[in-house]
């Protein structure tokens, strides 16, 4: 994996890759991690499985080992396949849904060193769940009390995984301050949606941190330009 920029050519060992890619030790930071067609789709088949590459699966790893939890929608757990915490490090899976549509029996539950946390809204009905529930707002998930419920755990490194409708909603209440996004040299067409989806919000303004490349694959740092 080589450096595009800020420093064209130079050559990226894991040492390197994890300070380039390091969350601020000084406060409360949600990156999101996404992986995306030349043409903008989020997955092939429904997966985004699909559109990975040996270098998306390497950062997609360093997201998980660089922070505290990882945060993610109830729809891309079920999509997905979602597990629990690798055995290695026991890294909380927090899981928001305000539908109560998770089950005991998922592996996310059931396939894991450490209880997942749920962030719900007291509307919702829950089943029983081997988790440590979290109630963030009535009929809907206030995610900005989730964020720091999470904080307030010690949880301040915050890895947004997805799915496309948490990762809009939580940039249209500017609850995102970096993404990582790979490119996969592939396009996709099909009726995909895109990263991000949700209601129509001003333009966020982001500023580019660095450029990879690992082949044919990009893998693109930015920053919310208003995040310190």
């Amino acid at each position: 994996m080589q450096m595009l920029w800020p420093s064209p050519g130079v050559e990226m060992t894991d040492t390197a890759l994890a300070s380039l890619y390091a969350y601020p030790e000084d406060r409360t930071w949600v990156t999101a991690n996404f992986v995306s067609s030349v043409d903008g789709a989020v997955s092939v088949d429904g997966r985004s499985a699909g559109l990975g590459s040996p270098a998306d699966k390497q950062i997609y790893g360093l997201g998980r080992e660089l922070s505290d939890v990882v945060l993610v929608g109830a729809g891309t757990v079920l999509i997905e396949g979602y597990r629990g915490a690798r055995r290695e490090r026991p890294l909380p899976i927090a899981v928001v849904t305000a539908r109560g549509t998770l089950t005991p029996d998922l592996p996310l539950f059931t396939d894991t060193a450490v209880p997942p946390i749920v962030i719900t809204c007291a509307s919702a009905r829950l089943p029983a769940l081997p988790a440590e529930v979290i109630v963030a707002g009535d009929e809907e998930v206030d995610l900005g009390v989730a964020v720091a419920e999470l904080a307030a755990r010690g949880l301040h490194k915050i890895n947004l995984e997805g799915g496309p409708r948490l990762f809009g909603t939580m940039v249209a209440e500017g609850l995102v301050d970096a993404l990582n996004l790979t490119v996969s040299p592939l396009l996709a067409v099909g009726d995909s949606s895109r990263i991000a989806h949700g209601a129509v919000i001003p333009p966020v303004d982001l500023t580019l941190a660095s450029v990879l490349r690992a082949d044919d694959v990009l893998l693109l740092r930015y920053q919310r330009r208003d995040s310190s």
